[in-house]
């Protein structure tokens, strides 16, 4: 698991890093199939990230007000996600603990095992990353090798031996 959420948080980086070469009005262009415009799907990303790790480890202090930052800003609030998702998968956890969430504003009551919650949490990531490098393609740009073999790659774990010919 804990491989799975570096590379949660390196793929996150290097979108974030990729969409950070683009103009203020492309990143406030809304694309067709993702979630808001592109830097809106990195706030919600970010912040979704954030609140996936408050609700697990109950440290308010992930929580974070992302509807004014930045993409440095945003950068910078996932980079601290990678030491507290490590810290959390170090712990002896109970994948089957049911956690009950309540949102506060309508009283909405939803019950699920640790486990669902880890891997919506990746989910959650990889939908709005793909979603972010579409609107890259869109607007002309390139989007980064983000998959887990790049990772694997990048990080030294997967080794590949092309073939000669």
């Amino acid at each position: 698991m804990e491989r799975a959420f570096a590379h949660h948080v390196w793929a996150t980086l290097r979108v974030i890093d990729a969409c950070s070469a683009l103009r203020a009005d492309q990143l406030a262009t809304a694309v067709p199939g993702i979630y808001g415009s592109i830097v809106d799907t990195a706030r919600h990303l970010v912040g979704g990230d954030a609140w996936y790790i408050f609700y697990i480890n109950g440290d308010r202090s992930f929580l974070i007000d992302t509807d004014q930052l930045d993409l440095p800003a945003l950068r910078s609030a996932m980079e601290g996600h990678a030491a507290a998702w490590s810290k959390l998968l170090s712990e002896d956890l109970d994948a089957d603990a049911v956690l009950r969430e309540i949102d506060e504003d309508d009283g909405y009551v939803r019950d699920a095992p640790l486990d669902i919650r880890l891997a919506q949490a990746l989910h959650h990531g990889s939908d709005h990353r793909s979603q972010m490098c579409t609107a890259l393609t869109a607007l002309g740009g390139r989007p980064p090798a983000i998959d887990v073999w790049d990772y694997g790659l990048a990080t030294g774990v997967v080794s590949e031996i092309l073939p000669t010919s």
